[in-house]
């Protein structure tokens, strides 16, 4: 039947304790797949909430699963260089403070031209990306093996060689 979504309002996709994943977009899903390996093979449970706005966005929701958790990442298709996440980051950076265990991290798509179709796995975020990034900058996971690499010292090489 009909029905209309508020807007502003984000949206919980998935319960979780130990980490709060943020996702606008496409990568829902692929954040929904993150949460599956996280939770089976490293027994982490993540709390995926698609924010589905930018403009206007209800921290509300957030603000509350951030402080529970301590750790957030957020995800999108759009370039992690220059994206908004940076701004919802930066939000409950302040918001949260207090209740951080890590700093926020934003995986995003690499800085480039949006590549032909076989190639669109090496741009946009994947699942394996999520649960780098979650391992190299906010929870180490006792025996993971990294099959890309998404830490501080390899964002920042990214940016200086604007890629």
């Amino acid at each position: 039947g009909y029905y209309e979504v508020p807007e502003g309002q984000t949206a919980l996709r998935r319960p979780g304790k130990d980490l709060t994943i943020l996702s606008l977009g496409a990568t829902l899903y692929r954040a929904m797949d993150a949460a599956k390996i996280l939770q089976e093979k490293y027994n982490v449970s993540a709390e995926i909430i698609d924010l589905r706005w930018l403009v206007p966005l209800d921290y509300t929701q957030m603000v509350e699963s951030v402080s529970r958790t301590g750790r957030v990442l957020l995800v999108s298709d759009a370039c992690e260089r220059g994206s908004y996440l940076h701004t919802v980051a930066a939000t409950l950076t302040q918001a949260c403070f207090g209740r951080l265990d890590a700093p926020p991290v934003v995986v995003g798509a690499r800085n480039w031209i949006c590549p032909a179709p076989e190639l669109e796995t090496d741009y946009f975020p994947q699942a394996d990306w999520i649960v780098d990034a979650v391992h190299e900058a906010i929870l180490p996971l006792p025996g993971h093996r990294p099959t890309t690499n998404q830490g501080t010292a390899e964002r920042l090489r990214r940016h200086r060689a604007g890629v």
